[in-house]
């Protein structure tokens, strides 16, 4: 999720920029500026650990290490279509905007406290199919990933104050995996090409994103952070057990559009994913009985 340099100021205002903590990245928010798979090997084989940073995101879930909860209820969510309004080139990927004044599109239970209002989905791919998602499971790798970004309306009064508030973002995630085309999201791959280069934006109306939500409930949930500037540790993750499939098609869609603006040198739109960071002292927690730890 990139936010607005308004709300990272804010974010440089209450914590200097000695304390936080600097991922290696291939990619800063506009475009990258080195060789994505040399330095994404780099960033595999030597991830860069921050000094205060304890619930960082991604992680790789461990379904040995993870913890079945009986307390966790399946994940209430509920979207309007009609809500939906803006498709947008942010030069980090595609994201698909929502109206979010009111609690028409929200999600709630799980391991919410309250209902959380849907903000925007984007995904995350890579160059390849061998890489692309941002979490991983037993290391396994998806090709990518989807982020439905939901912020707490109870705690913030919109989703720039939530970016700098503990449990002010929940955060859906599921995995793509390819395999037979996905109708229902077509819509939204055919309007791409409106938005190929960055800062390009469309109307999108009437798009229902619970379409990509997996038919199966399970999940794992764990304390996190955002995986992009300004990586605040404001993150509820609700991380889909099962994937979803889309075709070699529509994956290659997401791959033709470009990280630059129209006059600037073009390039592709791929391995947009943060690598896996520390899961230091946390604990996930799972919903799937199947796994011998419990609390």
């Amino acid at each position: 999720m990139v936010f607005s340099f308004r709300a990272i100021q804010a974010f440089l205002k209450r914590f200097p920029v000695r304390d936080l903590w600097i991922p290696m990245r291939n990619c800063n928010l506009a475009c990258c500026t080195q060789n994505i798979n040399k330095a994404k090997q780099q960033e595999r084989q030597n991830p860069v650990p921050v000094p205060s940073g304890v619930r960082q995101s991604p992680i790789d879930i461990s379904t040995d290490d993870s913890v079945y909860d009986p307390q966790l209820k399946p994940l209430k969510i509920s979207y309007d279509p009609s809500n939906c309004l803006l498709l947008r080139n942010n030069g980090y990927f595609f994201q698909v905007e929502f109206e979010d004044s009111k609690d028409s599109s929200v999600i709630s239970s799980g391991p919410l406290k309250n209902q959380y209002r849907l903000k925007q989905f984007h995904f995350h791919w890579g160059s390849k199919s061998d890489r692309g998602s941002e979490h991983t499971v037993n290391n396994q790798v998806y090709p990518a990933e989807l982020h439905l970004v939901h912020w707490n309306p109870v705690k913030c009064n919109n989703s720039g104050e939530a970016i700098l508030s503990e449990n002010g973002l929940a955060v859906v995630g599921v995995f793509l995996k390819l395999g037979k085309r996905h109708d229902s999201l077509q819509k939204l791959v055919d309007a791409l090409p409106a938005v190929k280069h960055k800062d390009a934006a469309v109307d999108f109306f009437n798009f229902d994103p619970a379409c990509m939500i997996p038919p199966c409930s399970d999940y794992w949930t764990y304390p996190g952070s955002l995986t992009a500037p300004p990586l605040t540790e404001c993150v509820t993750w609700v991380i889909m057990k099962d994937p979803i499939e889309v075709s070699p098609d529509q994956l290659a869609m997401f791959r033709s559009l470009f990280y630059t603006s129209v006059g600037e040198k073009q390039k592709n739109m791929v391995d947009n994913y943060r690598p896996v960071q520390p899961l230091m002292k946390r604990t996930v927690y799972s919903t799937i009985p199947s796994f011998h730890n419990s609390v």
